[in-house]
């Protein structure tokens, strides 16, 4: 027989499917509490975006000649040619150091759920995927976001 608990919601909360609570984020992989190797809370990493955007901003404005926000107003094709910016920043750092400028500045760092530096097919699919900015909004009660799930990465503070 089916029991409520078999299906049960994200609107019940962390623990609704499994029955245990988590203590912090990250326990259920094995992640510590704080500190090195823990998981990155969201305010860390959106500080990292902004800092991020605001780079490929000025790099627009100054390659591209693409107006900054508070300077003038963007087009389309402006808008598209700074989310190119943006995703090549992704794909170039996170395969090569595994990390943006931004997540460096807030001492982040991008790695597979093996530990290991995460793969360039991973890298790949989280960038598509963040550049679409929807599953960047959705995350589960470990503070991973859809993006990295569908990667299999996590961001964990460096």
């Amino acid at each position: 027989m089916v029991d409520r608990k078999d299906i049960g919601s994200w609107l019940e909360g962390p623990g609704s499917r499994s029955g245990a609570l988590s203590a912090y984020p990250g326990e259920r992989l094995g992640m510590p509490r704080g500190g090195r190797g823990s998981m990155a809370r969201f305010g860390r990493r959106l500080v990292g975006v902004l800092i991020d955007w605001t780079a490929c901003q000025l790099i627009a404005a100054a390659l591209f000649d693409v107006p900054l926000p508070f300077a003038g107003v963007a087009s389309g094709n402006d808008t598209l040619v700074l989310l190119g910016i943006f995703a090549l920043e992704h794909l170039l750092l996170v395969s090569t150091t595994g990390y943006t400028l931004g997540h460096r500045v807030v001492g982040l760092r991008v790695l597979s759920m093996d530990g290991q530096r995460a793969r360039p097919f991973q890298v790949l699919v989280r960038t598509v995927l963040l550049c679409l900015f929807l599953p960047a909004m959705f995350w589960d009660k470990d503070g991973r976001s859809l993006h990295d799930k569908a990667a299999g990465t996590l961001i964990v503070r460096s």
